[in-house]
């Protein structure tokens, strides 16, 4: 008697798009996403990292093979539905809206005919803005606003998060901020998460990455098993040295 098939949070299976139908750009992609794993989606500007995510949150349509939130296609879902289970931010963020923290993260409500087990209040305190919580967002750093959206999402309740390119334009100081924050939710809150990004040394701090170059997968794994000299060579054509502390870490070296 066999047994029933595994069902995962996330499935691409084989999964193709093209935004030209004489040129496929993403092609025969396959992964899964399970409770809690924080991954990487790692590949140069315009490997396809931001079209995967739009592929993972219903907001384009695979072409090819199949996208699947817990073992259902993920275009058979109503948009509020959805919504509920996954959160996608993309990477241009609306910062100029006339709201407060607290006004845009209320919207993550709207899925909602019932409140959620989190409050406002609990979203702001995760993303560390409740003292701000009366604050406009155009007078947020670049950093509180990210995590202003965040916090939308927490209220939103979804169990994973797409984030495209998140650290994009933030100083270091904000980066780690975010990082920091984004685990502690995972180890609080059970989350999974998918991030785009495109720098190398901070691939090492998820779990698992997965390498994108044009379309395609190059590898998926822990990263130092998938960081080696000569994946980073085809996906980003530089030469790095891979260094491996004793303790088991590995560091790039330019």
């Amino acid at each position: 008697m066999s047994s029933a098939p595994e069902v995962h949070m996330l499935d691409f299976n084989d999964a193709a798009f093209s935004y030209d139908k004489h040129m496929p750009f993403i092609r025969g992609v396959s992964f899964s996403v399970d409770n809690g794993e924080f991954i990487g989606l790692l590949g140069a500007n315009g490997s396809g990292k931001s079209t995967i995510l739009k592929l993972a949150g219903g907001i384009l349509k695979a072409s090819a093979g199949e996208v699947k939130l817990w073992g259902k296609p993920i275009a058979s879902y109503g948009n509020r539905d959805r919504a509920k289970l996954l959160s996608y931010l993309p990477q241009m963020l609306d910062t100029g809206i006339p709201f407060t923290v607290r006004e845009l993260a209320s919207m993550g409500l709207y899925p909602y005919d019932i409140m959620p087990g989190i409050s406002v209040e609990d979203a702001l305190e995760a993303a560390g803005l409740k003292e701000k919580s009366g604050a406009h967002i155009s007078s947020l750093s670049g950093g509180e606003k990210r995590r202003a959206y965040i916090a939308m999402t927490l209220l939103q309740g979804a169990g994973l998060l797409l984030l495209d390119e998140p650290l994009a334009n933030l100083d270091i100081k904000y980066q780690i901020e975010l990082i920091k924050l984004l685990k502690n939710l995972r180890e609080k809150r059970g989350i999974s998460l998918i991030m785009a990004l495109h720098d190398i040394n901070t691939a090492m701090q998820f779990d698992r990455l997965i390498v994108i170059k044009e379309g395609r997968l190059l590898g998926s794994g822990r990263p130092e098993s998938v960081l080696t000299k000569e994946l980073l060579k085809e996906a980003f054509d530089v030469e790095v040295e891979i260094k491996r502390e004793d303790s088991g870490g590995v560091y790039i070296k330019y």
